[in-house]
């Protein structure tokens, strides 16, 4: 049985293009979850660990979609091999079980823990260098502008909050805190 598994990081992103990538390989059954890599505890793919069997073949598009580091994926791997699994990852080949092949799939595999440690290590840098400016916030900018929420608690004087939901795109929750915050 071939079997496929596709992992996005965040709920944001999508997993369609990794899935059809899967199908177009012969993927038979293809498991999927928006969950981090960093995290050890993914639930879809310990469940595709489980069912794996020998001669069966376990696909991934990417290195970095299998492991969260080099340890995890070279132990995972070692498993996966001791019980006759195959494993394909597409963007490098099959890995094989020979000397060469473990080889090649280490030093694939220390490469994609340094790329993406890499990331991290400049998104905290970018981070600290932001955290000097004087406007500096931290999180997810504001989707309304400080005006355009004025204006809504403006409307609500003569508006139910659905109203003015309605004609200024701001969420009812939205209104209510501008609004706990405009009063203390």
């Amino acid at each position: 049985m071939i079997y496929g598994y596709s992992r996005v990081s965040t709920a944001s992103q999508e997993l369609e293009a990794q899935v059809q990538t899967l199908k177009s390989v012969g993927c038979e059954i293809i498991y999927s979850e928006k969950f981090t890599g960093t995290k050890a505890d993914r639930p879809q793919f310990k469940e595709l660990l489980s069912k794996l069997k020998e001669g069966d073949t376990l696909v991934v598009t990417k290195l970095d979609r299998f492991a969260r580091s080099t340890s995890d994926a070279i132990d995972t791997i070692k498993d996966l091999f001791k019980r006759g699994v195959k494993v394909h990852v597409l963007n490098m080949g099959l890995v094989e079980d020979t000397p060469t092949g473990r080889l090649i799939f280490n030093i694939m595999s220390s490469f994609a823990e340094f790329e993406r440690d890499m990331i991290v290590e400049r998104t905290q840098e970018g981070k600290a260098i932001a955290r000097q400016r004087d406007d500096f916030r931290e999180g997810r900018p504001n989707k309304y502008s400080k005006k355009q929420v004025e204006h809504a608690i403006k409307l609500l004087e003569t508006h139910s909050y659905k109203e003015v939901e309605n004609m200024t795109g701001i969420s009812k929750s939205t209104l209510i805190r501008a609004k706990k915050k405009n009063e203390s």
